[in-house]
């Protein structure tokens, strides 16, 4: 699943062809995704000019005169920009064509993604009014969140990849994130001490940092705007390294499964 750094590499590839360009027509050719495309969009978009490139957590909002329309990829979705020459790929399920003909298209093989509008303001939706501090903000600091560990006994991981706790650290930046803390992903989230809270915070934002600057994480399903794949798997630390050497002390790196999801760490660095 795309997480905050392939969103967030997605918004920035896409927002100099689409912003400031006014929707000429949102074609529809399959509605059925998590949620239905509303029919609506069609009309309340129409000749509206896209005055911003936004994203709230996963969620990807184009923010226009009279409302936002928020996207979130799902599990595969990917949005490219194309010309109306470009062929129709199976999965093609909307277009949104904007002045000049350019296209914004979008492609979700599972249909696990949405695409939806709301003429009010967005981060009220019900979908992102009770979301987390970015974890790039400064809202997001060793003192906030030490205040919600405070209370939460699960592995320190599982409550890093809880929306209400942070936004957008997901299982793979996560694992690189404690693995840079030396902190160990199945420690009770309200045993991190305060210096441990703080350097966590420092490495969250190095990893989310990085991965944004390189390009996103290359996941099998994930490509960016232009097509190509993120570039930022190469340099991942331990993710994905089971029984590889340590990067740090050479002790084969271990996977567990914590919260359904596979966790990668050291058990020498992360005692």
């Amino acid at each position: 699943m795309p997480e905050l750094p392939e969103v967030e590499t997605v918004r920035r590839g896409i927002e100099p062809f689409i912003q400031g360009r006014k929707i000429r027509k949102i074609i529809i050719r399959n509605k059925n995704l998590r949620w239905p495309v509303p029919a609506s969009i069609r009309l309340k978009t129409k000749n509206r000019l896209i005055k911003l490139v936004d994203r709230r957590a996963k969620y990807i909002l184009l923010k226009l005169e009279n409302g936002t329309i928020i996207i979130h990829l799902g599990m595969s979705g990917v949005l490219k920009i194309v010309d109306a020459r470009t062929p129709l790929l199976k999965h093609d399920h909307l277009d949104i064509v904007l002045n000049d003909d350019i296209r914004l298209r979008y492609n979700d093989p599972r249909r696990f993604g949405s695409v939806l509008w709301t003429a009010k303001d967005p981060l009220k939706h019900k979908l992102l009014k009770d979301l987390a501090p970015e974890p790039l903000s400064p809202g997001f600091n060793s003192n906030y969140l030490s205040k919600k560990l405070k209370t939460r006994k699960a592995p320190i991981k599982n409550v890093l990849m809880d929306s209400k706790t942070v936004v957008g650290v997901g299982n793979i930046y996560a694992s690189e994130s404690l693995f840079l803390s030396k902190i160990n992903p199945v420690l009770p989230a309200n045993k991190l001490s305060q210096e441990q809270t703080k350097l966590l915070v420092k490495n969250i934002k190095k990893v989310l940092r990085a991965s944004i600057k390189a390009g996103g994480t290359t996941l099998k399903d994930f490509a960016q705007a232009d097509g190509r794949p993120g570039y930022f798997a190469q340099k991942l630390l331990v993710y994905g390294k089971q029984a590889e050497p340590c990067p740090a002390c050479k002790t084969p790196i271990k996977q567990i499964v914590l919260g359904q999801r596979a966790t990668y760490y050291c058990a020498k660095c992360q005692k």
